[in-house]
């Protein structure tokens, strides 16, 4: 080592001796290693005048370039007054290298000012400049520059220009310097691609790589680069493959540029498995590559493997840059995991882009939609900067958690902090306004999307439609969409699904045919809106071509239209149908069982759904609290329904209100009234409905006494009611037979504006009517301003208790001529109307009439007509009727014919009733008290007391009267 130093030394002696100074100098310049000793080498430079030489003055630059201190070789040049073009070629060219594009431009105007000439070694570099800078004036300068010079016919230069003018979006004008070159290449080529790609001209790329490919320049990676992901976008997934193809055979396959191109494009297919191949193939996994994978990932709905993939980043050291963060904060909604959220926001602040444009948005769009509304409050008040992306993650995150009011607030901020709604923006208010009904503030929504231009835009427009819609303003729907010039699926379901939704079943059923004249055939969805519309019986028709035309399309595999199907079949009442439809399902998931479960109950087939639910919890299917809503009613013991209540309570299905309220009226049922109390008790207290199902349970049990108490109670709320309530106080009135107390309820009625309810006041004239006030009951009647059927049976029948029939006859005549038709109960009134008052002939034109209407007669109105020519003493013909009834004669129907018997002294004909009541029915103490009576008023006494002899033996006893009426006993 010592011998190695005294040689240095020696020769440092000798280049002292040197004659020409420049040999010194370039030997100097490459001993330099540090800063310092250009700095001393820089001085050395000036004091001997070689700051001047070019030569002299490339190589210092060059040193300064390799030990990375470009700043320090802008001054030597900027110190030389000989800034030849050689010179400033080679500055320039370094700089380049550096990403120092703002001083290539000083270089170049300095030069220019000092007269010094540029090549065509120097524009490319400084067009180049421009590009990355966008600077769009002096791109243009030096364009005017390259023509005036003689410059433009250089391949080259104008290369470059093609790529300026395509960086500054113009890229028109990069087409024209394309073909106005004399001859183009390779790089030409791809510049011009480049271009169209990063403008969004994506067949326009297309176009020049078939061009380029037919002229037989064939493409390398920069080419395949560009190409690939155009075909991903495009969806020309073929093309890619065959482009991967060509790299695989030119041997660049592998190159890391290319990389996430293949990923991207196999990716899009959910070809995930390829894309696995490509990644694990690749001899390079950096960041960019890792990130493509995360994309991949995340875009198939795979966020675990996204995080693995996270994970693998950040354990190689590796560093994530937005792409990153903005690709996998959305797994963390997708897994609703919180905690995998509140860690990737850990690293976000770790790596410092807690700040950047589109990351805090990402994690703001996160938390709001895990419903941590607060944190992502919270990241919008400290970004230091806020743009509209940011904005709009705000307030869609209001939107989504149903603080519309907020949201609403944080766009007026929006608009005062200087930003424009943007067609995002318009989507979160139009949200919010349909949800608050907020007409006025939708309508000023549409007002900045026609001033904006938004209109035009198919997603705002179709949720125009939508918010009309749900404001009940259908017709102001269909003005806008006959005025959409464009229309997809979306736009004819929306139309479809607000006129079904609105009963407006004829224009959805228009609206389906007007789509298919327009060439768009029916989807899943169109069909999904249509199916509700068909649950009569007489529709399972059309709901059988829809499920064709499904089936012929490949749509039947999707499970909600195989649901809708289900439903329709079941409210149709053709469950063979239904069974069919869900035996033949691939899969099925919690609705799909519900709904047939349904289709058993309407059909009160409920050892069916019983043994249905089984089935479904054995293969594994977790029941909603829907199911269970409708199990509980086919349970035929305690047993049964303590045992759903169980299983509610282990899967954690209680917590829905809903079901609580069935399991009270279930418990009802059996008469638990305790348990129903231990329920209402852990209920919710805010759910109106959780009082009235308590209500019902009382008046079922016959407690009216109790059923006002917890009424009181429910005052003390300041809970609002509802008609239900209102309903359950006038049938606790019924049971106590208080008119004072049904006046109470009618105040309450007509303070809280339920006087006008149609089912409240037909419930308060049977009330009155049946507690002697048919004048009251007539004045509520009156009050009505609309009158159901259920309304006219009410007053007729009140009339009929007070014996006026030929006013309920009159009734019933207003009634068809109101346009209602009368129902079996109707009927039922009348004839019991006529039954009071004696009127034999024309109760008999009523049953008359009722058998041709086509309403058939059930045994109430047999019993009515039988007890009605009683009265008249018609006893014969009653008889008849009794003996030739399909079905055989009632008890009541027996005792009224036996009665009239002893009343007209038909003693013939009161013994065969009675013999035949005492065949049947031999423990009814009635029938042997009437038929004594019968004897006796004959004179028949032995026979008479054979009757109480017979009575006594079976140690059968009279029934005490009592009143109906409140205030006798």
């Amino acid at each position: 080592m010592i011998l190695r130093l005294k040689n240095s030394v020696l020769q440092c002696r000798n280049l002292l001796t040197f004659s020409n100074p420049q040999h010194y100098i370039h030997f100097k310049i490459k001993l330099c290693k540090k800063i310092d000793d250009l700095k001393t080498l820089k001085s050395q430079l000036i004091t001997s005048g070689l700051i001047n030489h070019k030569h002299v003055v490339s190589e210092f630059i060059g040193q300064c370039f390799d030990l990375g201190t470009p700043e320090f070789a802008l001054s030597v040049f900027y110190a030389s007054k000989n800034r030849s073009l050689f010179l400033q070629n080679y500055l320039i060219k370094h700089l380049c290298k550096f990403g120092l594009y703002e001083n290539v431009i000083s270089v170049y105007k300095s030069c220019v000012i000092c007269g010094c000439s540029s090549g065509d070694y120097t524009y490319p570099f400084v067009i180049k400049s421009c590009a990355v800078l966008c600077d769009v004036d002096l791109g243009k300068e030096i364009h005017g520059v390259v023509l005036r010079t003689g410059y433009d016919s250089n391949a080259v230069v104008q290369t470059a220009l093609v790529d300026f003018y395509s960086k500054i979006g113009r890229v028109d004008v990069a087409r024209k310097v394309f073909d106005e070159m004399p001859e183009w290449d390779l790089i030409s080529c791809n510049a011009l691609i480049s271009g169209y790609c990063y403008n969004g001209s994506d067949y326009e790329a297309l176009d020049v790589f078939y061009v380029m490919w037919v002229n037989g320049v064939k493409g390398n990676v920069p080419t395949l680069a560009s190409i690939i992901p155009t075909c991903t976008r495009l969806g020309f997934r073929n093309l890619g493959r065959c482009l991967h193809c060509y790299a695989v055979k030119g041997g660049f396959n592998h190159d890391e540029s290319l990389i996430p191109a293949l990923i991207s494009l196999y990716a899009s297919n959910g070809d995930v498995s390829v894309v696995e191949s490509v990644f694990d193939l690749s001899p390079v996994h950096n960041a960019v590559i890792l990130t493509s994978m995360i994309c991949a990932y995340t875009q198939n709905q795979m966020p675990e493997r996204a995080f693995e993939m996270f994970s693998r980043m950040v354990y190689a050291d590796l560093r994530p840059n937005t792409v990153t963060f903005v690709s996998v904060i959305p797994c963390c909604e997708k897994m609703n995991s919180l905690s995998h959220g509140e860690c990737l926001h850990g690293c976000v602040i770790k790596y410092g882009l807690e700040n950047q444009v589109s990351v805090a948005p990402a994690l703001i769009s996160m938390y709001a939609k895990l419903g941590e509304i607060d944190s992502a409050t919270c990241i919008f008040n400290h970004m230091s900067s806020k743009n509209l992306l940011a904005w709009n993650s705000l307030i869609s995150g209001y939107v989504n958690q149903g603080f519309l009011r907020k949201s609403l607030e944080a766009v007026r901020e929006m608009n005062a902090a200087g930003f424009e709604p943007d067609s995002i923006s318009v989507i979160n208010i139009l949200s919010a306004c349909a949800d608050l009904r907020a007409l006025i503030l939708g309508k000023s929504a549409h007002g900045i999307s026609i001033r904006k231009g938004f209109d035009s835009n198919l997603n705002v427009s179709n949720l125009l439609l939508s918010f009309y819609s749900d404001c009940v303003h259908l017709d102001s729907s269909f003005k806008l969409f006959a005025r959409m010039p464009l229309k997809n699926s979306i736009s004819w379901n929306t139309m479809i699904s607000n006129c079904v939704n609105h009963g407006e079943i004829r224009k959805a059923e228009s609206l389906i045919s007007e789509m298919q004249q327009e060439g768009l055939q029916l989807d899943a969805i169109s069909l999904i809106s249509i199916l509700p519309v068909l649950n009569e019986s007489r529709k399972s028709a059309q709901g059988m071509s829809l499920h064709a035309y499904a089936v012929k399309f490949g749509f039947i595999s999707d499970v909600t239209l195989a649901n809708a199907l289900i439903s329709m079949y079941c409210n149709c009442n053709c469950l063979d149908a239904a069974e069919l439809v869900f035996s033949t399902m691939m899969r099925r998931c919690v609705v799909s069982w519900t709904s047939l479960i349904t289709g058993y109950r309407y059909q009160n087939l409920h050892e069916e759904a019983s043994f249905l639910f089984k089935v479904m919890i054995n293969s594994g299917q977790k029941p909603s609290y829907i199911t269970l809503l409708n199990v509980l009613p086919g349970c035929r013991t305690l047993l049964e329904g303590k045992s759903v209540h169980c299983y509610a309570i282990r899967t954690g299905v209680m917590l829905q209100n809903t079901l609580v309220t069935s399991l009270i009226s279930m418990y009802s049922r059996f008469k638990e009234v305790m348990l129903c109390h231990i329920l209402f008790d852990a209920g919710d207290k805010l759910d109106i409905s959780l009082w009235n199902v308590m209500l019902s349970v009382f008046l079922e049990a016959k407690d009216p006494e109790k059923a006002f108490a917890l009424f009181r109670d429910l005052l003390l709320t300041k809970l609002k009611v509802d008609y239900v309530t209102v309903l359950s106080l006038v049938s606790a009135c019924a049971q106590l037979n208080s008119i004072s107390l049904g006046n109470c309820v009618l105040g309450f009625a007509i303070k809280n504006g339920f006087s006008n309810e149609t089912n409240i006041c037909n419930a308060l004239t049977d009330l009155y009517a049946k507690n002697g006030d048919i004048l009251l009951a007539k004045t509520v009647f009156d009050s009505l301003l609309y009158r159901d059927a259920v309304s006219w049976s009410t007053i007729i029948n009140g009339y009929g208790l007070h014996g006026y029939g030929d006013s309920a006859i009159s009734l019933f005549s207003q009634m068809e001529n109101f346009g209602l038709k009368p129902d079996r109960i109707t009927y039922l009134n009348l004839l019991s109307a006529c039954n009071h008052s004696g009127l034999s002939e024309r109760g008999k034109v009523i049953f008359n009439s009722m058998l041709t209407s086509g309403v058939q007669p059930r045994m109430e109105h047999y019993a009515c007509v039988v007890d009605l020519l009683c009265k008249t003493g018609e006893l014969n013909e009653a008889y008849e009727l009794v003996t030739t009834l399909p079905y055989g004669p009632s008890a009541s129907m027996l005792e009224s014919l036996l009665g009239a018997c002893r009343v007209y002294g038909n003693v013939e004909l009161g013994e065969k009733v009675g013999e035949l009541l005492i065949e049947r029915y031999p423990e009814n103490p009635t029938v042997y008290v009437t038929l004594h009576n019968v004897y006796a008023g004959a004179g028949r006494w032995d026979d008479a007391n054979r009757i109480r002899v017979l009575m006594e033996e079976k140690e059968l006893r009279k029934v005490a009267a009592f009143s109906l009426l409140e205030g006798y006993s």
